[in-house]
């Protein structure tokens, strides 16, 4: 399990002197002299994470550099130069790379990021591609996982639920989003929306030390969620695909109370902002009621099997 292999690299790897902070949040952070950077890395498979027979190349291009500048955002940190390695079906590799790169051509033009090289390969199986990018923490430092504070309010950005439906290719990194906020406003945590709502904001208030209580009426669920579930008819619900579909990229950030009254009251961004909850003193994920009463809420979403 995922989760099981986090625990023994954290235990292995070694400390460096380098490393601010490592396993654990959306970007490790990386200090030298007084610089602060940030680094992440993804990798992304044909038949995973896309099908590649069934969607333009381009599109998948555009959604490799899109998920690493999404981990950039959850950071709130400014992103400068990325490489790229693809491990390429023999057959049509070149003509699908050139694909890819014209798909994630513009989105890097529209950040200012460079490319900056690379690696490819082939062999006889689907396409795989990693994408590492480097990025630099503002004045105000990085935004990490580990900052929850119980009272403080959970805000999200956008709607969740139903990405299969074409945003988990279409999506738009939050990362102008986040520098805003971080810039204009007190921000005590954040993360992205990747694999799902629920298991993300589990993850962040583990890493704070606290527990998380969701307002399930106030979660902004989006179309795609409702459609997905007509379109399924296996008794699912748009709640439950909003909670659990992953892949919407969408802030989620741990916000002081009056900090939290203000975003609501400005909703500075082109995207809407919502408060579906707030962080508490008792572990664990729950469902709050309208009375108040706390029900224990699994933390659905993707989980990596290993």
């Amino acid at each position: 399990m995922e989760n099981e292999l986090i625990r023994y690299f954290r235990q292995r790897v070694p400390a460096h002197r380098l490393v601010e902070l490592g396993l654990g949040d959306d970007a490790a952070v990386l200090r030298l002299g007084e610089a602060r950077y940030v680094l992440t890395v993804d990798l992304l498979s044909d038949h995973v994470d896309f099908e590649l027979a069934e969607v333009d190349p381009r599109r998948v291009g555009r959604k490799l550099l899109a998920v690493n500048l999404s981990d950039i955002a959850a950071m709130a940190a400014r992103p400068l130069a990325a490489v790229i390695a693809l491990l390429l079906p023999r057959a049509g590799g070149l003509q699908l790379a050139k694909s890819l790169y014209e798909g994630l051509l513009p989105l890097a033009e529209e950040y200012d990021l460079a490319i900056a090289g690379g690696d490819t390969n082939s062999w006889d199986g689907p396409l795989a591609a990693s994408v590492t990018i480097l990025g630099q923490t503002t004045e105000r430092g990085p935004l990490t996982r580990s900052g929850a504070r119980p009272g403080d309010q959970i805000l999200v950005t956008g709607s969740f639920g139903g990405s299969i439906l074409g945003k988990h290719l279409d999506f738009q990194p939050r990362v102008r989003e986040a520098l805003w906020l971080h810039q204009h406003y007190q921000l005590h945590a954040g993360i992205d929306c990747s694999d799902g709502l629920a298991l993300d904001l589990a993850r962040l208030a583990e890493e704070s030390g606290c527990g998380a209580a969701i307002d399930l009426a106030a979660v902004p669920v989006a179309e795609d969620a409702y459609r997905l579930a007509k379109q399924l008819a296996d008794g699912s619900t748009p709640l439950q695909h909003a909670l659990a579909d992953g892949e919407d990229f969408e802030l989620i950030l741990a916000v002081p109370p009056q900090e939290a009254s203000r975003i609501l009251a400005d909703q500075p961004l082109p995207v809407p902002i919502h408060r579906i909850g707030q962080f508490i003193e008792m572990p664990g994920l729950w469902e709050q009621e309208p009375q108040g009463k706390l029900r224990p809420l699994a933390p659905t979403g993707w989980v990596h099997r290993l």
